[in-house]
């Protein structure tokens, strides 16, 4: 990675993210531009990185930006953590590895709100342009073969695993050879981005073998603070930190910063609501009020239950099993904890699943945060469409960010994650299972009634780690960026991550974040050889 600097670049893009590697390596392939990647954050050199079920050792570290949400009425006034990857890779460095791209429905939905060229059809190239496959394959695999992201099953998976599989087969759910299908409906094991049993992160796969480049610099350590304008044009950026001064872009500033960065730069550098930003003292550059507003998240919920036998993940960081890790890629340590997973319906009528159930061989009890000291499984419960959306607004004293995500302000959602419950309990007394499952763990309650469950979900529910649609991208005039990715009332600035997405998939979003970012580097490079990059 290049440490020369300057100040003038062609291409400025804010956070190296999921979507932030994707852009520098492909907009720096063209030697004849340059491109500088501006990250707060620091290098992926810690060893947790690489490990893949060491990844909750990250969190609360200088590692994760530490978010927390504001006080949130519908789950008991909780402030929840929030974590988010603050180094090279973003939050593709420290989150469970899971490769889902989601149902055909949502892309199909994007179009509807963006065009055509965000439909299923037309977007799942990007997907395939992303990813090298590694594990088995057939005639009909749906990956790509020759991408940057390695994408393979679980390299050694619990056997506990394979009975929450056998119990989704009895249960009646059909057993996917892939999960990355159009219909996902069904249980299968988790696709990782891992290679030999490593995390693999977009750093990995598209930074570090575009970091020799000469025309790229990668500037860590590096918050940018606001843009720079030349009239209604964004020139550049301003910086604070570690290299105080400013950045200019020839061509664009592209900001990657995720569904709470964008939004919150774009708002303290004066494009948002007028009437919140004068009250701020900021001068507005562009009306756009829905700046901030569309947020939406995967709110979860865990079914946690001791395990008579010890065959979790507990204990697993043994000597013994880090130096089968270190010498071999194999063992319990190449786990991601969330090894299976199942797409459900909470009522038949649905054209697509509204629920997904994560099964982990093991005690995941607040973020991971404290070591296990008993065994048990896990079986997460997460909303995928939830009605509930809420908002990033500019803190009080207008440097920092509030994130309101207004769970369970929608009345649905609470009804939906019952459902759910149900149907995890059903498959944790089914016979595969019963015989590893005991008392509840955790915040679990065990089999109560409706009232008492929904009192424990709004004890106890958390984030699924998924914030979208802050910048959300549209062909309507109130959308904050066209489908194109450039942010309307302004020139020379897009939004180009999890943040323009219309409406959240039913999966995890690294996987449509990358192929959002193909696209977008396509759509860049097309634009700058008409001309048109500065509308």
């Amino acid at each position: 990675m290049s440490a020369a600097y300057r100040t003038t670049y062609d291409y400025i893009v804010v956070g190296a993210g999921s979507a932030g590697c994707v852009l520098a390596a492909r907009l720096s392939e063209d030697p004849t531009v340059s491109v500088a990647l501006v990250e707060s954050g620091g290098a992926d050199r810690k060893p947790e990185i690489r490990i893949p079920a060491a990844f909750p050792k990250l969190f609360k570290t200088p590692y994760d930006w530490d978010l927390r949400t504001v006080a949130q009425p519908g789950l008991d006034g909780r402030e929840l953590y929030w974590p988010r990857g603050h180094t090279l890779g973003g939050s593709s460095s420290i989150n469970a590895m899971m490769w889902v791209r989601g149902h055909r429905d949502d892309y199909d939905a994007w179009a509807r709100s963006a065009g055509e060229e965000w439909s299923y059809d037309a977007f799942v190239r990007y997907f395939r342009r992303a990813e090298q496959w590694t594990g088995p394959t057939g005639a009909s695999t749906p990956h790509g073969t020759g991408g940057p992201l390695f994408i393979s099953p679980p390299r050694d998976p619990s056997p506990l695993s394979a009975a929450f599989l056998a119990a989704c087969r009895a249960d009646g759910l059909p057993d996917l050879p892939e999960l990355n299908v159009p219909d996902h409906s069904g249980c299968s094991l988790t696709p990782l981005n891992q290679r030999r049993g490593r995390r693999w992160s977009a750093a990995d796969g598209y930074l570090k073998p575009a970091g020799r480049r000469a025309n790229l610099h990668i500037l860590t350590g590096t918050r940018v603070s606001s843009l720079a304008f030349d009239g209604p044009r964004v020139t550049g950026v301003y910086t604070g930190t570690a290299r105080p001064g400013r950045l200019n872009a020839r061509r664009e500033v592209v900001l990657s910063a995720g569904a709470i960065g964008s939004p919150h730069l774009l708002l303290r550098s004066g494009i948002g609501d007028p009437e919140a930003l004068r009250a701020a003292g900021i001068e507005v550059r562009a009306a756009s009020p829905d700046v901030g507003r569309n947020l939406q998240d995967h709110l979860s919920f865990a079914l946690t239950v001791r395990c008579p036998q010890p065959v979790t993940l507990t204990g697993a960081d043994t000597p013994a099993n880090l130096a089968r890790y270190l010498l071999a890629r194999r063992g319990p340590l190449t786990s991601n904890v969330g090894e299976a997973v199942a797409f459900v319906r909470s009522s038949p009528e649905l054209a697509a699943p509204d629920l997904e159930l994560i099964f982990a061989p093991a005690p995941f009890i607040n973020h991971g945060l404290a070591a296990p000291t008993e065994h048990g499984i896990t079986l997460g419960v997460i909303l995928l469409q939830p009605g509930s959306t809420g908002r990033i607004t500019l803190a009080p004293d207008s440097q920092g960010v509030r994130i309101d995500p207004g769970y369970l302000t929608d009345s649905s959602d609470l009804r939906r994650l019952i459902a759910g419950v149900r149907r995890a309990e059903s498959l944790l007394a089914s016979p595969q299972l019963a015989a590893h499952t005991g008392e509840p763990m955790g915040f679990y309650p065990g089999v109560v009634d409706d009232t008492e469950l929904a009192r424990a979900i709004r004890g106890a529910a958390e984030t699924l780690y998924h914030p979208v649609g802050t910048c959300r991208m549209g062909e309507d005039e109130d959308a904050v960026t066209d489908p194109r990715l450039r942010v309307r009332g302004v020139a020379g600035l897009r939004v180009v991550d999890a943040s323009v997405m219309p409406g959240i998939t039913r999966g995890h979003t690294h996987a449509p974040t990358v192929a959002l970012a193909e696209r977008a580097a396509e759509l860049i490079r097309a634009d700058a050889r008409v001309g048109a990059g500065a509308r």
